[in-house]
């Protein structure tokens, strides 16, 4: 050996500084060595050289690095969750409404009847995928309405690792279809940054939405972090079958390259929030099932009874009572209130049958490859109870629902046809909800009562799960699901992931729960605080603590709780003994409510659930650290731009403002859009139609007021200007309860080159929010048209805009106004 040369042998690689022996062989000049990993420290720490090297290539061996590969017998992953489903929906926890595929996972492994959610949907998924408590992960609400507060900012941290990263980094392929609601809206445009994206997070390939929800027929539909639009000129294609389109092909595409390779895939489709958009195949389906023709409280009734028989609830179990003070009995309404009740039921439940039909076709394609008994499957049937966030009487638009705008039965009738059509962003009424949360109390965003938060799962897994169709009542919750995946697949929490120290898990696993001798065995979480918008709840060993809401949840724009720490009366329930929270027991057992309320204080300042904030509306339009804040004045270069989303864009709502735009008509003249935000159920429009100048508001799918220019514009250069007084006193006045200052009306007058071309008033505008799957688009218009009788999308401008700039004149409060409103708050108040 030559001097000053080091040789080194061919040793296994340094894992961890634990040499490890290769699984095989290499064959000559392939990386085929293949090695597991302590997983204590993510990224694993870069092995050393094992091969020699000499003068000469001749004289010297090649080494390569191992493939990271998890131990020995880790299982394939498919993780699914669904959307917005109360425990009662499913036929396979008692429900009308057939849901196959999750029968047959229930079938092939176990039922779980006492697993828990967060009763929303952001922090159920961020509990999901990272094993720890929402406000630990700063998800204490929807991302829609993070503050400042580290329980509440909507941004997991480098200190939370998802699981798509841990099994990342050990080895697996991972994968994310459908939605993501845990992107804060402030980081969901072109301009990034991508850290808090699925792609961000440990998910190498993501094919979905970002937001709370989406159309599934004009979805914001991503693949990685670039917006698609494969729905242009295909006016049959659904996200629904799309998505399992893609899911499937991810499978197959991953198993031609290399069969071996394990894959995680999170599998969470839209269905079935709203807007409840099915095919119509599918509505006639389930329509011509008669499922719903007896009412909401014959439904409670009939599924309560195969709950029962099918040992999903106990034999002892009580029917929760019917809520009378705040839903009306079916026998109580009118036949025209019954006609458009049940069509919103049988859209709704077609929804659910046809999610389930497409999550089959996923798990079918699983089983084509011969992967079905290396594969895990956990099937959980909604990330919180059903919704009720369609009011009362339901809603043909949920974004007029989320303005405060509720429609009587009359006026939703014009829908009838449409319902569950890309006409429609609709939801069902109330009572429907109630019924599919049997035998519970209460609705989605109600963390205290099972109706909020109890979630039917169902977990297969050949040849390890052999208590086939069993069931399980161990207590559970969302946090238990990373946890139980490491155990399954031997993979360790990491103690540090890109040099940053890791929090610790929240969950306990639930895989002894899948040993048959642990049927019946005690639960191993034995403690779970919730919160959810000040209302407060805690199990503990058997006994639930619950705060009873004040305000229902189809309420959006409720009178303000200043203090709600002590604005809730507390209700005790044996839970144990009482299935179904029926039977409040506080006074009975006056110790153990001041034990359980102790023993909740502890946990929600231990987990950053503090300060408790009982707001809705007001956070809805709270400031967030997004690229508008704090400006007045928006300039564009005309170059086209769309799918800018809400949270990155200047808001028109709720103050005076100014819309420029300087173009350069070509001969023949021009068409097509200048700038839009939003689309066919709330939004506006900027845009020359036949080289007509219009500006169009479209409020709610209920008015379009529009500004239109009499004459074309003539070939060449042009000032175009839409000018809006605004009457109210805007945003400041969400502190107060009257709300008096937003969707006021205004003047808007529009100008070409500075002559008046038109000018009226509106005598009300869009309150507080526009329609969030469209985006905010410059030089065409993507989504759905403002306004469909002017044009179809994409509608590209033909004219050239040289700039767009957008000017705004907020209203700011004066000390007179606060004091105004403050004595007409206290008048309210003494009235009351």
């Amino acid at each position: 050996m030559c001097a000053g040369i080091v040789a080194f042998s061919i040793l296994p690689p340094l894992v961890g500084g634990v040499a490890q022996a290769a699984e095989n062989a290499p064959a000559p000049g392939s990386p085929t060595y293949k090695s597991t990993i302590d997983g204590n420290y993510l990224p694993n720490p870069p092995a050393p050289f094992g091969g020699e090297i000499n003068l000469n290539a001749s004289q010297s061996k090649p080494y390569w690095p191992a493939r990271i590969v998890p131990p020995k017998g880790a299982p394939n992953i498919l993780l699914i969750m669904t959307d917005d489903v109360g425990f009662a929906a499913p036929s396979t926890f008692g429900g009308v409404i057939p849901t196959p595929a999750l029968d047959r996972i229930a079938n092939a492994g176990l039922r779980y009847t006492n697993f828990h959610s967060t009763s929303l949907c952001s922090p159920t998924r961020a509990a999901l995928i990272t094993g720890r408590n929402h406000h630990a992960v700063g998800f204490g609400v929807i991302t829609e309405q993070s503050t400042g507060f580290p329980g509440y900012n909507s941004l997991i941290g480098p200190e939370n690792a998802t699981i798509g990263r841990i099994l990342l980094e050990n080895g697996y392929r991972t994968s994310w279809f459908g939605k993501d609601h845990n992107t804060p809206d402030w980081v969901a445009s072109q301009a990034g940054p991508f850290n808090q994206w699925p792609t961000g997070m440990g998910f190498e390939y993501f094919y979905g939405f970002v937001g709370g929800d989406t159309s599934q027929w004009q979805p914001n539909l991503f693949r990685n972090t670039t917006a698609i639009y494969p729905y242009v000129g295909n006016p049959k294609w659904n996200l629904t079958t799309a998505m399992a389109d893609d899911a499937i092909h991810w499978l197959n595409q991953l198993n031609d390259i290399d069969p071996s390779m394990p894959f995680l895939l999170h599998y969470v489709p839209g269905g079935t929030h709203a807007p409840h958009h099915p095919t119509p195949e599918w509505i006639e389906k389930i329509t011509d099932m008669h499922l719903f023709d007896g009412g909401w409280n014959k439904l409670r009734e009939t599924i309560f009874a195969n709950q029962k028989r099918l040992g999903v609830i106990p034999q002892d179990a009580k029917l929760t009572p019917w809520p009378e003070k705040l839903l009306r009995k079916w026998d109580t309404l009118s036949d025209e209130d019954k006609k458009l009740y049940i069509r919103q039921a049988n859209v709704y439940a077609a929804y659910l049958a046809y999610t389930d039909h497409e999550i089959g076709r996923v798990i079918q394609a699983v089983d084509d490859l011969g992967k079905l008994d290396d594969t895990l499957i956990i099937y959980i049937s909604g990330d919180n109870g059903s919704s009720a966030e369609g009011s009362p009487n339901g809603t043909p638009s949920e974004v007029m629902q989320f303005n405060g705008i509720e429609l009587p039965v009359d006026k939703q009738m014009k829908w009838y046809d449409a319902w569950g059509t890309d006409e429609t962003y609709p939801h069902m009424a109330v009572a429907w909800t109630w019924a599919f949360d049997t035998p519970f109390k209460w609705t989605k965003q109600i963390p205290a009562f099972f109706g909020g938060t109890r979630q039917g799962m169902a977990v297969s897994w050949p040849g390890h799960i052999t208590d086939l169709g069993g069931i399980r009542e161990q207590f559970g919750h969302v946090i238990d699901i990373v946890p139980t995946l490491l155990e399954v697949t031997g993979i360790p929490a990491p103690r540090m992931v890109d040099g940053v120290a890791q929090k610790p898990m929240d969950g306990v696993s639930l895989a002894y729960t899948f040993d048959k001798a642990n049927a019946k065995a005690p639960s191993h979480h034995k403690t779970q605080y919730f919160e959810m918008m000040g209302v407060r709840g805690l199990y503990h060993d058997g006994w639930m603590l619950s705060t009873v809401p004040t305000r229902p949840p189809w309420v959006l724009l409720g009178p303000t709780i200043d203090d709600p720490a002590n604005a809730y009366e507390w209700q005790l329930y044996h839970v144990t003994e009482d299935w179904t929270q029926n039977d409040n027991v506080a006074d009975k057992y006056p110790e153990k409510l001041r034990d359980m309320k102790e023993r909740l204080w502890a946990e929600l300042q231990k987990y950053n659930a503090l300060p408790l904030d009982a707001s809705v509306a007001t956070r809805l339009v709270a400031p967030r650290p997004n690229v508008t804040a704090g400006r007045k004045e928006f300039t564009y270069s005309g170059e086209t731009v769309t799918g800018i989303p809400h949270g990155d864009a200047p808001s028109l709502l709720n103050t005076s403002y100014t819309v420029t735009a300087e173009v350069d008509v070509p001969e023949g003249g021009g068409e097509g859009m200048i700038h839009t935000n939003g689309g066919r159920f709330g939004g506006y429009g900027f845009y020359l139609l036949k080289g007509k100048p219009v500006f169009l508001w479209n409020l709610l799918d209920l008015e379009r007021p529009r500004w239109e220019a009499s004459e074309a514009l003539s070939p060449g250069k042009h000032t175009i200007s839409f000018d809006f007084k605004y009457d109210g006193l805007g945003l400041g006045t969400l502190a107060f309860d009257n709300m008096s200052g937003i969707g006021k009306g205004g003047t808007g007058t529009l100008t070409v080159d500075g002559k008046v071309v038109a000018e009226h008033r509106v005598e009300r505008t869009v309150p507080l929010i526009l329609q969030w799957d469209e985006t905010f688009d410059i030089g065409a218009d993507t989504g759905t048209p403002v306004d469909d009788a002017d044009y179809q999308v994409p509608f590209a401008l033909t004219a050239k805009l040289d700039k767009l700039t957008i000017s705004l004149d907020q209203p700011e409060l004066t000390a007179d106004d606060v004091k105004k409103l403050e004595a007409a708050q206290k008048s309210a108040a003494d009235a009351n």
